[in-house]
């Protein structure tokens, strides 16, 4: 707006008001609070969905051709979508300021449910957590669980709205998840743009599973995991403690089994409510028949021996009941320290089962299945009765068993109880089956595939280290076995993936090279378990996001 020289009292007036008004914004914006006023011109509504980097708001007042009054322009352009890890699904661009956080800012919520994350989120960001409260201030984040029945209980919308924030959600998990997304926006002096987040994952399971039976982890360093996959909305950790090499966890019913350098059960519980509080499951596995080499260093009388007396590796003999009663009493007394609703069997390698003639090298097994199935019934028969055996002992505790797919035999007159999940990790095994073999079924799988998702210490046999670049570029939950994606129609069948610490040499790397080891591998693997599309990011920005977001606050 130009001025004439000579200035009326009424254009004095004007201009002492467009000066209130000027100084009015200004001031609301140094506080944090959006005003959607002062627009000359444009349209202010929000923009489209979109997804990308998230930019600083851009503010100013124009200047008249004289300078000597300012007339109001668009204070801010569009906000872009967050740079998240793994990226917001959807993001409707909005004008405005976005939030950051202050010393004085609250955190409340709108249902007692959502304390802890309220908490949580208040106590990383530096701001009061005020409890439930129904007033409105500047600054507030807001959380909430809304009404919408049969909504993803994963899912949530983020509002960031004239300088506040409200994260509601069907599920307590989804507010969570949408206070990670927050976290993220903020970090390092970062901005949440203006605008509304709403987002959900793709698939309902993602984790992490570490071996630490070949390998003792440390209780921090497993809490530090923990902390990581929450903030990046892993929902599962499990946890391989029982193995050939050691068995890793207390136990009152069979303490002779512990190894020397194991956690405590106060140690576990401690760890288990860790992951809760991040809404993790911890899925705990003791593997069997196979992998039970501690169990059988105390109890020799189970090992199982072939036709010429030699003991065959790891292996119980599953002919005697007593190998049975030493595994469902495990099963029984760790079901009340994982009070999460999945258990892992194992079920893979059992040794009987390599040999070309099993039948011929074990006759007490060969003769025990055709004793229960009847004649044609072979020690693969009796394999599998025993996974579906401790599926029963784990389903009587409301737990939802899984098995490795070497577990699940062909041509056998015994099946795999359908309830039981496939763990799909190779295709490597005798008598191998494709992917869509068991989706075929009706099957539902995990992938675990081990080209792409197992990280074997010291890379031993054909193992290579995964890297996040080639999760991100090539691999997506469809892609089971090797390289190659099973068909669309089966998409729905797969639950989702974990990723694998496996640790065959355990001196190979330390824990804080386990650690780096799997930082990209991880970030890459949630992104394509979260966002079924092609993502937005190259390789490179994809990584350089993770480091800034890995930086330490300052």
């Amino acid at each position: 707006m130009s001025q004439h020289r000579r200035r009326t009292p009424a254009k004095k007036a004007l201009k002492n008001t467009w000066v209130l008004i000027v100084a009015m914004v200004l001031v609301t914006v140094g506080a944090g609070v959006g005003i959607a006023l002062l627009v000359s011109g444009g349209d202010d509504r929000a923009g489209s969905g979109q997804r990308g980097s998230a930019s600083g708001a851009s503010e100013g007042v124009s200047a008249g051709s004289d300078g000597a009054t300012p007339s109001p322009t668009r204070t801010y352009p569009l906000s872009k979508a967050p740079a998240t890890i793994p990226a917001v699904r959807s993001h409707t661009a909005a004008r405005g300021p976005g939030w950051q956080p202050a010393d004085k800012n609250r955190v409340v919520v709108s249902d007692d449910e959502l304390a802890d994350e309220g908490k949580l989120i208040a106590g990383e960001l530096g701001m009061d957590y005020a409890g439930r409260e129904d007033d409105v201030r500047a600054g507030d984040v807001r959380l909430s669980l809304n009404d919408d029945e049969g909504a993803n209980p994963e899912s949530y919308t983020m509002t960031v709205r004239d300088g506040r924030v409200v994260i509601s959600g069907a599920g307590e998990a989804g507010v969570f998840y949408g206070t990670r997304t927050l976290k993220q926006e903020v970090h390092g002096g970062g901005t949440a743009p203006e605008g509304v987040v709403r987002d959900e994952p793709a698939k309902p399971v993602r984790g992490l599973m570490l071996d630490i039976a070949r390998k003792h982890f440390t209780a921090d360093w497993i809490e530090d995991r923990v902390r990581e996959l929450g903030d990046l909305k892993y929902n599962q950790l499990g946890l391989h403690f029982s193995d050939d090499q050691a068995f890793r966890i207390e136990s009152t019913s069979h303490p002779e089994i512990v190894s020397k350098e194991h956690l405590t059960k106060a140690q576990v519980r401690k760890i288990v409510k860790l992951a809760e509080s991040r809404h993790i499951t911890v899925v705990p596995e003791i593997d069997s028949p196979g992998h039970l080499g501690a169990v059988i260093a105390a109890h020799p009388d189970l090992q199982l021996r072939n036709v010429n007396g030699v003991a065959t590796r790891g292996a119980v003999d599953i002919s005697k009941p007593a190998a049975a009663e030493i595994v469902d009493d495990l099963l029984n007394e760790y079901a009340g320290l994982f009070p999460g609703n999945q258990w892992h069997l194992g079920g893979d390698e059992y040794q009987a089962l390599v040999v070309s003639n099993p039948e011929a090298s074990y006759p007490q097994l060969a003769r025990a299945a055709r004793d229960a199935f009847g004649a044609g019934a072979g020690v693969a028969d009796l394999a599998t009765a025993w996974v579906n055996d401790r599926a029963d002992t784990v389903r009587a505790h409301d737990r939802t068993p899984r098995a490795w797919n070497d577990g699940f035999f062909r041509d056998t007159k015994v099946k795999v109880d359908k309830d039981v999940q496939v763990a799909y990790w190779t295709g490597k095994e005798i008598g191998a089956r494709t992917p869509d073999q068991y989706l075929a079924e009706g099957r539902k799988v995990i992938n675990y595939n081990d080209e792409f998702l197992y990280y074997v210490l010291g890379e031993p046999q054909t193992f290579v280290y995964p890297t996040g670049e080639r999760i991100y570029q090539q691999w997506t939950p469809r892609v089971l076995r090797g390289t190659t994606a099973v068909p669309a129609k089966y998409d729905g069948q797969i639950l989702g993936a974990s990723f694998a610490v496996w640790c065959d040499i355990a001196s190979a790397q330390t824990q804080a090279q386990v650690a780096d080891g799997i930082r990209m591998p991880l970030r890459a693997m949630m992104q394509k378990t979260w966002d079924p599309g092609e993502p937005d990011l190259s390789w490179a920005q994809f990584k350089a996001l993770a480091d800034r977001l890995d930086r330490p606050a300052s």
